[in-house]
């Protein structure tokens, strides 16, 4: 497993539809394995495919608690096949750090997938595991949690990210003239 770079917003990636897998491939394993690590060392409960710049269809996603340990999920081709009730839930993107806002979605969804071996799979999620496919899988079809407010809600997160982000960067640039007085 290896560390990938998150794509961070605007990037064009995160706006376009990713390409079913064709087959569960080891390299396909792979990209599964490398992801899992960097929604872990993120942290994040979710990351999709186009997230570390790569237009598959493939997310995984961990929900884990105290009570339910080991939820570690992975869904390639993923397709929601029903979904029912609505649930508003303060969302958070690793492409867009730093944002959070409230979003109305299904409640519960059934998932039709296959898992890290290929095998044909069927889910019924409610709740926070609900929400989190459906973000992940809006990524997978090139939304962004960003496209599910009203415009004056966008225009002011993608204010506030802009700050956010001009925030990372300043820090970055410190610790590289740090890093560069140092040596």
């Amino acid at each position: 497993m290896s560390l990938r770079d998150i794509v961070l917003y605007p990037n064009d990636v995160l706006v376009q539809k990713a390409s079913s897998v064709a087959s569960v491939t080891t390299e396909v394993q792979q990209l599964v394995d490398d992801m899992v690590a960097t929604m872990y060392d993120a942290p994040g409960i979710g990351i999709a495919a186009p997230q570390v710049g790569v237009l598959d269809r493939i997310t995984v996603i961990d929900i884990s608690s105290e009570e339910n340990p080991d939820e570690l999920r992975v869904f390639i081709n993923p397709e929601i096949v029903h979904a029912e009730g609505t649930i508003v839930w303060e969302e958070g993107c690793l492409s867009i750090p730093g944002i959070y806002e409230k979003v109305e979605r299904s409640n519960k969804v059934v998932v039709q997938a296959l898992d890290r071996e290929g095998q044909e799979f069927e889910l019924e999620a409610e709740g926070l595991l609900a929400v989190a496919l459906q973000h992940e899988i809006d990524h997978l079809d090139g939304v962004l949690f960003l496209d599910h407010l009203s415009p004056l809600k966008r225009r002011m997160a993608v204010k506030k990210y802009r700050k956010v982000i001009d925030g990372i960067k300043k820090k970055r640039q410190e610790a590289q003239s740090k890093k560069k007085e140092q040596d």
